[in-house]
């Protein structure tokens, strides 16, 4: 199955509070292929959290690094790892639950 999905990067700033707001700017799109979908809990200070996993391959794209979020299907799905193989780019890809 063939999803487009948008491409986004955090810009984060200040707010007059002192604290930190993050936006999300757009950075284009990207047609990806899906593997199928995993779920597994991942250990984090506060509990465990339910965490959904994907791998997407697509042509290859500088603008395609970790810590990226592509959404898609009603998510968002950050980059966590990926590699270029053959002018194709395999992304490893999560949300949180």
């Amino acid at each position: 199955m063939k999803v487009l999905a948008e491409l986004l990067q955090g810009v984060e700033s200040e707010t007059p509070y002192g604290g930190r707001a993050v936006s999300w700017e757009p950075l284009g799109w990207a047609w990806l292929k899906l593997g199928a979908r995993r779920r597994r809990e991942k250990s984090e200070p506060g509990g465990a959290r339910a965490v959904e996993a994907v791998t997407a391959e697509t042509r290859s794209d500088a603008r395609l690094t970790e810590g990226r979020v592509l959404r898609f299907g009603g998510g968002d799905w950050r980059i966590v790892s990926g590699e270029t193989v053959g002018g194709r780019a395999i992304l490893n890809l999560e949300r949180m639950r």
